[in-house]
């Protein structure tokens, strides 16, 4: 795979939320909220400082009618 991360961070489908405890595998987020998560991470915004790592892991959230050069999307389809 190429370019999944470093390019702008990617809206996922989840609402912002805390996770709960213990381990997961693809935990959901909460059925609604303000916010939603963004994943991965931009070279722009920060490059590989501690602040904005780009990692696929790397877990944000913004406001879903925010516009910025530095979000994307990928389309994924759900089985």
């Amino acid at each position: 795979l190429y370019d999944m991360s470093g390019n702008v961070y990617e809206w996922v489908n989840d609402w912002y939320g805390n996770y709960t405890s213990g381990a997961q595998n693809d935990p959901f987020g909460p059925s609604s909220g303000v916010q939603r998560v963004l994943r991965g991470g931009s070279s722009v915004q920060g490059g590989t400082s501690a602040l904005y790592p780009i990692l696929s892991a790397y877990r944000n959230y913004w406001e879903p009618t925010y516009r910025c050069e530095f979000f994307g999307f990928r389309i994924v389809c759900r089985p």
